[in-house]
């Protein structure tokens, strides 16, 4: 049987994570996964889920089955947190689930139950497993051009379609449509007839919660029905934990019951439940006066870093002569931003200086250390540079040379 397997298709951010830890090279630079890092390069636990854990651990509770929408605390915090009135969290219901992954999954999978075949619009450039988790779902994928043409683009979708849309901090382009921009996303929504489908993965690492949260509290004011597929990866600092949560939001209380439910099919069938110790920790976090001030000062905190670095990083550019890049990263927000240079260029970034970034030109503005802009910005314009007529630029015996 097993010899019938034809080669699959190699994941390309791990693929490029596992080039990254057999080069030799010390200076090398870790741009590729979408990690927080400090000022030490570590990617910490926040010190409000540190307090909840061990509370958590004091209450000595049973690890009992939590049932098949999971930690149900977790959920009504989720709701409040992502919605933020009882106006909003009446029309919706909450599963949760194996991070945010999981929940684009469900939600694929719901809506394929409603309609087979529904075609889903994503943008190009997208975040690189959207396509592959609704492709996988079984539904039909389309693009749109990000973010300059997405209103022409999205003139096309029809009534019964879905829209992905990442709320806040695009991965991998950094770049938001405007608010007035939202407003013409959620008009043309309501005339023509297709569902939002919302991804938010970096909320409260753009303009701050609040603001991160707008466009898709406003889709949810404006329209009858948003899918909304939450991850608590980034601003939680769960990584690891999985944690995340599918939202629906819809006309009726006996529509939300059979998406619930359906969510729940779905989630049986895949991996039954999802973990419990990240969702207590969340729901800990953000149930406690306390713990939930600690943690935003933190995420406060860790914004505050990534803007700083990208803020640098522009200083340093402009200092050597790159303007035009210059400009391009400083109309970005988030933990990710996307570097004009071509697949050839990024590889040669790598040969050249051990920065790793995606052949896109995506590269995880929150994983360097402040004193390593400097590092980055030379590696860029080096990059940038013509290469000379002869010569590797990996070292001797690396398996790390550019493509040709």
């Amino acid at each position: 049987m097993l010899e019938l397997l034809a080669a699959p298709p190699v994941d390309p951010l791990w693929d490029l994570s596992a080039a990254f830890a057999a080069d030799p090279r010390p200076e090398r630079l870790d741009l590729v996964l979408g990690v927080y890092r400090d000022h030490t390069g570590a990617t910490p636990v926040m010190a409000a889920v540190k307090e909840a854990e061990i509370r958590l651990a004091e209450r000595a509770g049973s690890k009992e089955y939590r049932g098949l929408s999971g930690n149900t605390a977790f959920n009504r915090a989720m709701l409040s947190m992502v919605l933020g009135t009882e106006a909003r969290t009446a029309r919706a219901t909450a599963v949760q689930t194996v991070a945010g992954t999981g929940a684009l999954r469900l939600l694929a999978d719901l809506v394929r139950q409603t309609r087979p075949g529904t075609t889903v619009w994503i943008s190009d450039p997208a975040y690189v497993n959207h396509r592959p988790i609704l492709e996988g779902a079984g539904l039909t994928v389309r693009t749109y051009g990000y973010v300059d043409r997405m209103m022409d683009d999205l003139r096309a979708a029809r009534r019964g379609d879905v829209v992905l849309l990442q709320g806040c901090c695009h991965n991998p382009t950094g770049s938001d449509p405007s608010r007035a921009t939202w407003e013409e996303l959620a008009d043309l929504a309501e005339t023509n007839g297709w569902v939002p489908f919302v991804d938010l993965a970096y909320h409260g690492l753009g303009d701050g919660l609040d603001a991160d949260l707008w466009a898709t509290r406003m889709l949810a004011d404006r329209l009858p029905e948003v899918l909304i597929a939450v991850s608590c990866s980034k601003n939680f600092g769960l990584y690891s934990d999985r944690t995340g949560c599918a939202v629906v939001l819809g006309p009726s209380r006996l529509t939300l019951r059979r998406v619930e439910t359906a969510l729940q099919n779905s989630a049986r069938v895949m991996y039954s439940m999802p973990p419990d110790h990240g969702a207590a920790v969340v729901a800990t976090v953000l149930e406690d006066t306390g713990l939930r001030a600690t943690w935003r000062a933190e995420l406060d905190a860790m914004r505050d870093r990534i803007a700083a670095n990208r803020a640098d990083l522009v200083a340093h550019l402009t200092s050597l002569g790159r303007p035009d890049v210059a400009a391009s990263l400083q109309r970005q927000k988030g933990m990710f931003s996307m570097l004009p240079l071509t697949p050839e260029q990024m590889r040669r970034m790598r040969g050249r200086s051990g920065v790793y970034g995606t052949d896109a030109g995506r590269v995880n503005i929150a994983g360097v250390c402040a004193h390593r802009i400097p590092f980055l910005a030379q590696s860029i314009a080096t990059a940038l540079d013509r290469p000379a007529a002869s010569s590797g630029d990996a070292p001797a015996g690396s398996a790390l040379a550019p493509a040709p």
